[in-house]
């Protein structure tokens, strides 16, 4: 029976979770769709077809609105580490808090100052510098991400300070070691493929929902709808085999590091060699068994060590007071692993479409891609979640629990800040993906650039190409 105090506890952490659970979609949108405004004005100045443009002023609207909802969602993390983890911020601030400022200082001010150029300057700047422009907020993006995953890395693989005696607070020693501490490499790689698969999919589902419809209506996709679903199926293509690979290797890392998290993730209680791989059970946490399991013998010493002989910890091995729950990275994990395997297969399947030229012509292929539109973004957060809860009992791993990080909150102010943060969270993103929907609902056209009368003429459009002439180049290849 919990006390009051363990349940304020556990409010605060959903709190938080519920909150960067919100906020993680967003950056992970605006870091691969900046990427992708970079490439298709990249691929216009290139080659000049006006299809790239149109895609770029189509696309550039939904980044807004992604990028919006995104600062505006992360500006409320930074007030919960002081009212709900004031003692993690004190002890771990000399570190995490330094980080969190380098990212605000690189990454926030590159974004705001090429931001208004990017969104606003295309009929202002010469086309060079808007390109520096969309180049520097993509670049700035990922500045963004990399300060955030060095901090959170830190936390699950500490290195690099020291202990001050009498505050307890963790002290930088070494900065590099800090950032580049061990899992630091291998989320960077994993989150950013995510970033970019993610927003592959949600590009590739639009593509297919307007294909749909012109089916519908008797007509032919623009080619603007083509193309677009065309690059976002290359992407799915390369990047879920090499997302796979990645997560491959993070395991391997993770394995080293934080063998109890692996350990609850497989659901294995006994440390075995030639241990086999659970596809389901039911992990019992007291009775320290996982029910109702199905096996395939020796697959887990391979996929975990890469060697049939290898030995898998369990987590009888750990204290009962170091384990993580156990049943919710189960679930999610294998929920993550699923969605990235879907996601390649997808990816290989449009590459045998474009093989007979079926791309554009397969209403069936087209209605699959539309369904895994959220399967990215899905994915990330089950990995968000097997990576922050597998990291329980700790917030900072095996140094600063995280009974010993909440601040000393009450029960009642919990609860109504809680129903608060739902309520206004519901209602605000609630509207604002509407109105990406609504966005994203109509069709990009050819001349996409010219489509608002009371815009003045597009002066990149006409000092490089005034003709504003597609070309009717195979986009399948």
């Amino acid at each position: 029976m919990m006390n009051a105090h363990d349940v304020a506890l556990l409010l605060a952490r959903f709190q938080f979770a519920f909150t960067v659970g919100v906020h993680i979609i967003f950056p992970a949108f605006s870091i691969g769709l900046a990427a992708y405004l970079a490439v298709l004005e990249g691929l216009w100045l290139t080659t000049g077809r006006a299809v790239f443009l149109d895609l770029y002023r189509y696309w550039i609207k939904a980044f807004s609105i992604v990028f919006g909802m995104g600062v505006v969602s992360g500006l409320v993390m930074s007030y919960e580490f002081g009212t709900n983890w004031s003692v993690f911020s004190k002890k771990a601030g000399p570190i995490t808090g330094v980080l969190l400022s380098y990212e605000v200082m690189t990454a926030f001010f590159l974004e705001a100052g090429f931001l208004g150029i990017m969104l606003f300057g295309m009929n202002k700047v010469g086309r060079g510098l808007h390109f520096a422009a969309t180049c520097c907020v993509s670049v700035g993006t990922l500045i963004s991400m990399t300060w955030i995953l060095a901090s959170n890395s830190w936390m699950q693989t500490p290195q690099g300070y020291t202990i001050d005696p009498a505050t307890g607070r963790f002290m930088p020693a070494d900065w590099l070691a800090i950032i580049f501490n061990p899992s630091f490499p291998f989320r960077l790689v994993h989150m950013g493929l995510a970033a970019f698969l993610s927003v592959a999919f949600a590009v590739g589902a639009t593509g297919a929902w307007h294909m749909l419809k012109a089916r519908r209506q008797g007509a032919i996709a623009s080619e603007p709808v083509r193309v677009m679903f065309s690059m976002a199926m290359w992407m799915a293509a390369i990047i879920a085999p090499l997302q796979i690979l990645a997560g491959d290797a993070h395991g391997l890392n993770t394995l080293k590091h934080q063998p109890v998290k692996i350990a609850a993730m497989e659901g294995d209680w006994e440390t075995e060699g030639r241990a086999s791989e659970l596809l389901f059970g039911i992990p019992n946490m007291k009775t320290e068994h996982t029910d109702y399991a199905v096996k395939i013998p020796l697959l887990g010493s391979l996929i975990l060590t890469h060697s049939l002989d290898g030995k898998v910890p369990g987590m009888k091995d750990f204290p009962k007071d170091q384990r993580p729950p156990s049943p919710i990275i189960f679930f999610s994990f294998r929920l993550m692993v699923a969605l990235g395997v879907l996601m390649m297969l997808v990816g290989f399947w449009s590459l045998w479409h474009r093989r007979n030229s079926s791309l554009f012509t397969s209403p069936l292929f087209h209605k699959v891609v539309l369904c895994m539109a959220p399967a990215g973004f899905l994915a990330l957060l089950c990995g968000w979640v097997t990576t922050e809860v597998g990291r329980q009992p700790w917030t900072v791993y095996g140094l600063l629990r995280t009974s010993d990080s909440v601040s000393p909150v009450v029960l009642s102010s919990m609860a109504v800040s809680m129903i608060a943060f739902v309520v206004v969270y519901v209602i605000v993103f609630g509207s604002g993906l509407g109105i990406l929907v609504r966005l994203l609902g109509r069709s990009p056209q050819e001349g996409e650039h010219n489509l608002n009368p009371s815009e003045a003429p597009d002066i990149l459009a006409t000092r490089m190409h005034p003709d504003v002439v597609n070309s009717s180049s195979d986009v399948e290849r």
